[in-house]
């Protein structure tokens, strides 16, 4: 039994490399390690680093450097149709809600059998029919692994320190109106990059703001004109 040892994706694969082919479902296609066989009758052993979510026409690479091509298989599915647009992006974003995969094309949404969905959906006035097709749902727009996919990604994190000091002089006017207004207005901005936000992100805004107002002689620090009243 050779083991599968990564992921390449379908821009990467080398059709001369390849094999063996897999015919997996949707819960196969997102497995971490699991013995397989393959559809030439080979016995494989998936065995990732960590769960992948595989595509058809992704493959894995074994041991020795060759592929095992990924076919997606027909599956049983509920398709989903709405009489316009609208309706049907409102189902998307409640089936997104419901943080269930789903599978969507310009004209349906295609999701796996369950029963509550199938109510919501109704709920919302849209049609629904029994299909037999592929499963391809969308991956989170944030899901990133270490599959091959032909190009070198260097992600270089900037960690970004802004120090803004914003003291407000008005050099060229002076106007003395018997009243005193000082203002002081000291910005500093840090940004620091870290993982203490959603997006992977450390965004720590320090605003100190700091407005000295005395109400006796009003000056502006405005030099140059002069003006008594």
């Amino acid at each position: 039994m050779q083991r599968a040892i990564s992921v390449v994706r379908k821009a990467a694969v080398k059709q001369d490399r390849v094999v063996e082919t897999l015919t997996l479902d949707h819960e196969d296609r997102n497995r971490r390690r699991v013995a397989l066989k393959g559809d030439g009758g080979q016995d494989i052993l998936l065995d990732l680093d960590k769960a992948t979510a595989l595509g058809d026409g992704d493959a894995v690479k074994l041991e020795d450097g060759s592929l095992v091509l990924i076919k997606a298989a027909a599956q049983k599915l509920i398709e989903i149709t709405a009489e316009n647009p609208l309706r049907l992006s409102r189902v998307a974003w409640h089936i997104g809600n419901r943080h269930t995969p789903a599978e969507i094309t310009a004209t349906a949404i295609y999701i796996e059998h369950d029963h509550v969905l199938a109510e919501m959906v109704r709920g919302q006035g849209c049609a629904m029919a029994d299909v037999e097709r592929p499963f391809q749902p969308e991956r989170g727009a944030y899901d990133h692994d270490h599959a091959d996919c032909g190009h070198d990604h260097g992600h270089a994190h900037h960690d970004h320190d802004h120090g803004h000091d914003h003291g407000h002089s008005h050099a060229g006017h002076s106007h003395d109106h018997g009243q005193d207004h000082g203002h002081e207005h000291h910005h500093t901005h840090e940004h620091a990059h870290g993982a203490s936000c959603g997006c992977g992100h450390d965004h720590h805004d320090d605003h100190g703001h700091k407005h000295d107002h005395g109400h006796h002689g009003h000056e502006h620090g405005h030099k140059g004109h002069k003006h008594d009243h």
